[in-house]
């Protein structure tokens, strides 16, 4: 068969992309030429894959030669070298050879790869570079696609694209939580039971089946309008709806990278405790009694019922029942005269256990998110909303000062601008204060955001920061006030969105060891089933559990975990709690990856909220010191062990 019949790539959109950027693919080759003129310059690196008898086609003849995967450190290189001599009747000259040949590319400057398998002839590889140039296409003469992706996901985060199944994006994680609805191509949306209810899981997905088949800027920091009322939900709104399957998306794309993230939770299996007796002890406690056999029968007849009743008699032992909400006539029993809180940690823990009446939010939130002192009187506090309110209006100045003439040569405000203003009119559309046309409170959202992506323009805006944003509007009621009590929350969960996905990636990991610790079958189970990466969990920590729960109950577990009471990282035992008290059900059903994720996502309104506080608070106790070594210093939401490089500048597309 011809060379022409075999790579013909006409109407390839990809190859004549490519091909249209060839010189500066060129160029680009020549600048790494320069910084690395040959990939034996990374003299202690590893190879990971070699592959020989791989071609390019920049002319109708081949050009063949060995790529390599390096590893030289945590970095991960790529580099394809043409053979000498073997291009010799090619005409290939020893510049030709250097003009095409890939040195030492790393990973963190890769986009995304395209595989292709066409009907006749070789598979082929395109590599596209986070600039937008793309390599020319490799030919796999000899096979070893499939080797060499495989390979990339054992060192590099490398997750498959939910528009293209045949497309791979490189540590892509963020871009992928900012993508739209419109570019994820979402299925019909999925109404949510919102509310008390009684009906199982099962029911509820079976209802969601039915269904199925039945088929203006505002200038200067203001008062938010009073177009409110206290939370009330719809049976079905569309616009929620969407946003929350925006998210379902997401973590149904994170499963094509367990197996790239699984080593972060197999190495240091073993952290070198010691004290196993006092494991043994934890283990002993935390684990439920084994059911009689009526039980079981009772079990198999209503399988969504969970371990409710073993887990009961663990949180009258170690946790606390829960109290009143903290009121106003109680709160004024925690300040002195002049308005300073006398004892912060009594405070806290009083608020753990009970949450606050609605009418104290807008004044203790600010507290509790450290944007204001603990010890400052009440004229303190007036006067730093002052001075704060000022510094805000002059931020928010910045974008709105920016004229239509330099927005056309702004794309990264353009860009983050329109994502902003799709993402807040999905955003809590529900919720009476965000429910309508022309809502004015949905505009202050959009402000706060935009403001906030000048403030920390490394960060920018991901999807997902409006649900987080969402509630502090609606308790603060006011721009400047939601804006920093915003900023205070993104000091901890900022990590949440960074492109490494670091902050994600620690509490994943913290997840793991906490599970081993204290529920060692489960842990288990999840290690035979490849699920040690606990992506299932990553909606849960992304976002505060807010899809999980009602507006009220979101807002009464947030300011519970902002306590910090008994833990910091509270949020972990949630996870944990949850996951044990259906334990059973898990591992009864036999659940692998995919169905354990459609699980964990279809748990939404139905979860007991109280049950699980306590829960969480004794699984807490009982992990004591040895639970907290478990969890990585600086991991969300603590702060940043290290102030300089908190954020990472993100190389996004979207900006």
């Amino acid at each position: 068969m011809l060379d022409s019949d075999l790579h013909d790539l006409s109407d390839d959109a990809d190859y004549a992309a490519s091909q249209q950027q060839g010189s500066a693919s060129v160029m680009l080759c020549n600048d790494s030429t320069k910084q690395s003129s040959s990939s034996s310059e990374l003299q202690d690196a590893e190879i990971i894959y070699s592959k020989d008898n791989v071609a390019i086609h920049p002319t109708q003849f081949a050009i063949s030669g060995r790529l390599k995967l390096l590893k030289q450190g945590p970095a991960v290189f790529m580099t394809w070298i043409p053979y000498k001599g073997h291009n010799a009747d090619n005409g290939l000259s020893d510049k030709d050879r250097n003009l095409y040949t890939i040195r030492a590319v790393p990973f963190t400057d890769v986009r995304s790869i395209r595989r292709h398998t066409p009907a006749l002839g070789w598979q082929y590889v395109i590599v596209v570079l986070s600039s937008g140039l793309a390599y020319p296409p490799l030919y796999f003469y000899s096979g070893g696609v499939k080797e060499f992706l495989a390979t990339i996901k054992q060192h590099v985060l490398l997750v498959r694209s939910a528009e293209d199944a045949n497309v791979f994006l490189v540590n892509d994680f963020q871009s992928t939580l900012q993508r739209t609805l419109s570019s994820l191509q979402l299925p019909r949306a999925v109404p949510l039971a919102r509310g008390p209810s009684n009906m199982s899981v099962d029911e509820s997905t079976l209802n969601e089946n039915q269904e199925r088949n039945d088929s203006g800027v505002n200038n200067g920091s203001v008062s938010v309008p009073q177009f409110h009322g206290r939370p009330r939900h719809k049976v079905h709104d569309p616009a929620r709806d969407l946003s929350i399957q925006v998210l379902e998306k997401f973590s149904l794309v994170t499963k094509f990278a367990r197996e790239t993230t699984s080593q972060l939770f197999r190495e240091n299996q073993s952290n070198g405790f010691s004290a196993n007796e006092r494991r043994t002890h934890i283990q002993t406690n935390l684990d439920p009694p084994k059911s009689s056999n009526v039980a079981e029968k009772k079990s198999d007849e209503n399988s969504d019922i969970p371990d409710s009743q073993e887990f009961d008699n663990l949180s009258l032992v170690w946790g606390k029942p829960r109290q009143s909400p903290l009121d106003a006539k109680e709160w004024i029993t925690f300040l002195d005269s002049e308005g300073r809180v006398t004892d912060s940690e009594a405070l806290r823990k009083r608020i753990f256990y009970g949450g606050l009446d609605h009418e104290l939010r807008n004044e203790v939130w600010g507290l509790l998110l450290g944007y204001y002192p603990y010890d400052s009187t009440y004229a303190e506090r007036e006067f730093l909303s002052s001075v704060k309110k000022s510094e805000y209006e002059t931020i928010k100045n910045q974008w709105q000062s920016i004229a239509p003439a330099q927005a056309k040569r702004f794309t990264k405000f353009r860009e983050r601008k329109g994502l902003i203003e799709k993402d807040v009119v999905r955003t809590d559309r529900s919720i009476a204060f965000y429910e309508g046309d022309d809502n004015p409170n949905v505009n202050v959202l959009r402000d706060i955001l935009l403001t906030y992506s000048f403030y920390n323009f490394d960060l920018g805006y991901c999807q997902g920061m409006s649900d987080l944003l969402s509630p502090i509007l609606f308790v603060m009621e006011d721009e400047s006030e939601a804006f920093w009590c915003f900023v205070a929350m993104m000091e901890r969960l900022g990590p949440n969105f960074n492109r490494d996905q670091n902050g994600m990636h620690s509490q994943l990991f913290a997840l793991s060891k906490l599970v081993e610790l204290l529920d060692s079958p489960l842990h288990n189970y999840f290690k035979q089933r490849d699920c040690l990466n606990y992506f299932f969990c990553f909606r849960w920590i992304l976002i505060q559990f807010k899809r999980e729960f009602e507006y009220e109950k979101t807002m009464r577990l947030w300011e519970v975990l902002w306590t910090h009471y008994p833990s910091e990282h509270l949020h972990l035992y949630v996870c944990v709690a949850v996951l044990k008290r259906y334990r059973s059900k898990i591992m009864g059903e036999e659940m692998d990856f995919d169905s354990l994720l459609k699980f964990i996502n279809e748990l939404s309104g139905h979860i007991d909220l109280d049950a699980t506080l306590r829960d969480a608070e004794a699984l807490s106790i009982c992990a004591g010191e040895e639970g907290a070594a478990r969890i990585p210093p600086g991991t969300p939401p603590s702060l940043p062990v290290d102030d300089g490089s908190f954020y990472v500048q993100q190389d996004d597309e979207v900006l």
